[in-house]
């Protein structure tokens, strides 16, 4: 199929939408529950999950499970859809609230008492770090939400953000699988992290944990965030240590990874491929800074302009991950993917024949409401126009505000998915 390029950001968005539509529930859910194995005599299927893609993995379950079951899936507020049989419960994100706290609760209450006979179905997606707010015994709600915003605004990795919520919950970290032994768990995962790790996609409730209490205290030491002296003393003397791979109380758990980023890049792919424009996959584990990596795919995209390398135009360069943005003691309005579009954008400068979309594949994009944003060689002017500098905005990680001025925000609504930072930069 030939394309003439008349409206790049329609045939960005077409890419964005062939990468969601690759990790919808509704698609990737079902063929995965040939796997699950019906109760024994006597027993119950319990379903139960938490991130931002559960309530819709819920929704396919009941759609497509022939048998009786009940359960209760946390999901992020706004993320919930209408399911029969299995609560959906709204929380927050990223920073755990009481919602989410007396969600958890309720979920080991389900778990309480279960055979050999029972069989659980833990729906997990990315979120579920936050949704899951089940703090260790003699750890406080207040402690969690401080240390998650700590963390947050500290430049830090999901999974070292992860590897200290994992030792200061009652539920991350094997721990919820272990609180349903004896009876055999299956999880159905979507990921949104790089690498797709069981153990760090939402903190891993259902899989043993390869890290330990000392990890999570050099996470803190190394990023400077204060940590009250008992919680210290009692990680330092492993009191809060996680469920490790082998632990017995894990032996009936089952992981089965349904969609993740590598193939939400290759449906976005094989898009391209078919409006006739060549697809490069730069990765789906793209970390760092996020105006860094934009400086970096800035380089990549010029080169294939002017040289024909490493592709040649009409070409795309796709890319997904999870990138970062050190907040320090800045606020900011935005997230990661609008600020990777800010730094790509000052470093193109006004290029001409580049055109970007960056995304968060859940919808919405850090603190504001929209799911990304456009760039292309007329952002700066653009900018400019509105009383707007592309470096004043970046100093101030104020990502949001210099993109509603310049009408190039991407509103999608929460998309019921999760499989992190979907990027695509068009050169022709």
């Amino acid at each position: 199929m030939s394309t003439d390029f008349d409206n790049p950001r329609r045939l960005l968005r077409q890419l964005f939408d062939a990468a969601l539509a690759a990790a919808d529930p509704a698609r990737c859910v079902p063929p995965a529950l040939a796997g699950l194995e019906p109760p024994g005599p006597g027993g119950r299927l319990i379903v139960i999950g938490a991130g931002k893609a559960s309530a819709a993995m819920a929704r396919a379950v009941e759609m497509h499970w022939p048998g009786p079951l009940t359960g209760l899936v946390v999901t992020r507020y706004g993320h919930g859809v209408p399911c029969e049989r299995i609560t959906i419960v709204e929380a927050a994100h990223p920073v755990p609230d009481a919602a989410g706290e007396a969600a958890a609760g309720r979920m080991l209450g389900l778990l309480h008492g279960l055979t050999a006979a029972d069989r659980v179905l833990a729906l997990i997606s990315g979120g579920g770090s936050a949704l899951l707010a089940a703090p260790a015994a003699g750890v406080t709600l207040a402690q969690k939400r401080a240390l998650t915003s700590a963390l947050l605004a500290s430049g830090a990795s999901i999974a070292e953000i992860n590897c200290v919520r994992k030792h200061l919950s009652a539920i991350k970290g094997g721990r919820l699988a272990a609180a349903a032994w004896p009876a055999p768990v299956l999880t159905l995962a979507i990921s949104d992290v790089p690498g797709d790790d069981p153990a760090v996609i939402a903190s891993g409730p259902t899989v043993g944990d390869p890290g330990t209490a000392a990890d999570a205290l050099a996470v803190l030491d190394a990023y400077r965030i204060a940590l009250d002296p008992a919680l210290r003393e009692r990680l330092a003397g492993g009191e809060l240590e996680t469920p490790k791979p082998g632990d017995p109380r894990l032996a009936g758990s089952d992981f089965r990874l349904v969609a993740s980023p590598r193939q939400m890049l290759e449906a976005a792919a094989a898009e391209a491929r078919r409006l006739g424009v060549a697809p490069l996959i730069l990765g789906d584990a793209l970390e760092g800074e996020a105006r860094e990596v934009g400086k970096l795919l800035a380089g990549i995209a010029q080169s294939c302009g002017r040289h024909g390398f490493p592709a040649k135009k009409p070409c795309v360069l796709l890319s997904g991950g999870e990138t970062t943005v050190t907040l320090g003691t800045a606020g900011g309005r935005g997230g990661r993917n609008s600020e990777f579009l800010l730094g790509l954008a000052l470093a193109l400068d006004g290029a001409p024949g580049i055109y970007a979309l960056a995304a968060d594949t859940d919808g919405i994009d850090g603190s504001e409401d929209n799911a990304g944003a456009f760039v292309d060689a007329g952002t700066r002017q653009r900018g400019r126009l509105a009383g707007l500098e592309l470096p004043a905005a970046l100093a101030a990680h104020d990502a949001w505000g210099f993109f509603a001025g310049t009408g190039d925000l991407l509103v999608t609504g929460p998309t019921l998915t999760n499989v992190n930072d979907f990027r695509a930069i068009l050169v022709v």
